[in-house]
């Protein structure tokens, strides 16, 4: 992050400041383009934060312009209260993933950030730069909710304006994966898959903090998986996107999201014929925490796929059967096969 240190300037002066940055990155990378077509990363934040202090000399921002070491939010900053966050890609577009939206590593008195986009591939490798909230055009889950960069947004179309809540308004906010999550949960089609389960959502209390996975204590940990498992059966083929989202729609972050399922090695399996097959790990999870996934499935109503209408309860145990392996990384049918018969056993 780079940081100005003076006493404010107008957000004119840095918008102006931006601009000439701009323009000498351009004409920098005709001359060099096999020199930026290298760079990304810290070593870009070195090049904008040059052409910050050739811009910024004969301003209010000369010698005020800081890199901000460390895993910091923006990557530089001036004056004290303006950043600009850098970020690049080696493609031909000006798309790529940006920063958490939770912005816990924000610099303190920072008010306004630009973002420096470098788009390293194609002919010519250019710079643009923006504020930051008109060029966020969505929002990604990896281990933590993430904002989706596109500089090429029109007028009206950020995030922010698809949801209704302006940028400084959400980043202040206790909790902003809650508002994220109600916007994305009302933009689904019949059949698609919600955020998170049950009937009152928007009723629902998130906690304002938030905790790391190895602060969860065990039995929350067992419940957390297990609401996996019945309610996002893609887990199942390791995919842990949603999960993660509403993991931290309820105030866990977890970085390794894949040990809870994966971890152990193949477990051992029977299949109706008497068999013994090897199957993923997470499997075990099944037998481990059969008798409360059935509980889950007794009380719970799906939203992952088409609400139940059995009422027996070894029928919805079959069909949750069904839809996990439908999506198993392993044979559909033998995962039914096992599955089917590990929760049946003993009913």
């Amino acid at each position: 992050m780079i940081v100005s240190v003076n006493p404010k300037p107008s957000l004119k002066e840095f918008s102006d400041l931006m601009m000439r940055t701009d323009k000498l990155l351009n004409e920098d990378a005709i001359k060099r383009p096999k020199y930026y077509a290298s760079r990304g990363g810290n070593p870009l934040e070195d090049d904008v934060k040059a052409a910050l202090d050739e811009s910024a000399v004969g301003t209010s921002f000369a010698g005020t312009i800081e890199k901000v070491s460390g895993q910091r939010f923006p990557d530089i900053v001036a004056a004290k209260f303006y950043g600009v966050e850098v970020k690049s890609t080696k493609d031909d577009h000006w798309t790529s993933t940006g920063s958490s939206i939770l912005e816990t590593t924000r610099v303190s008195d920072v008010e306004r950030i630009y973002m420096t986009f470098g788009k390293l591939g194609g002919n010519p490798i250019e710079f643009l730069s923006k504020p930051y909230e008109e060029c966020l055009s969505g929002i990604a889950v990896t281990h933590m909710p993430r904002y989706l960069i596109d500089m090429r947004l029109n007028k009206g179309e950020t995030i922010f304006d698809k949801m209704g809540i302006p940028y400084d308004d959400l980043r202040t906010m206790d909790n902003p994966i809650s508002p994220v999550a109600k916007y994305y949960r009302e933009q689904l089609k019949p059949g698609e898959s919600l955020w998170w389960a049950g009937e009152n959502v928007a009723e629902e209390v998130v906690p304002a903090t938030m905790r790391v996975w190895h602060n969860v204590d065990a039995d929350e940990k067992k419940r957390c998986v297990v609401y996996a498992c019945v309610h996002f059966p893609e887990v199942f083929k390791g995919n842990y996107d949603r999960y993660s989202l509403w993991l931290a729609s309820i105030g866990i972050v977890n970085s390794n999201v894949r040990d809870g399922f994966s971890a152990g090695g193949q477990e051992e399996m029977m299949t109706s014929e008497g068999v013994i097959v090897k199957m993923p790990a997470i499997y075990r999870r099944v037998k481990t925490y059969k008798d409360m996934i059935i509980q889950m499935l007794k009380h719970d109503v799906f939203v992952e796929f088409d609400r139940c209408d059995e009422n027996m309860l070894n029928e919805r145990i079959l069909r949750w059967c069904k839809e996990v392996s439908k999506v198993s990384a392993s044979d559909t049918d033998l995962s039914y096969d096992v599955l089917s018969r590990e929760m049946l056993k003993n009913r």
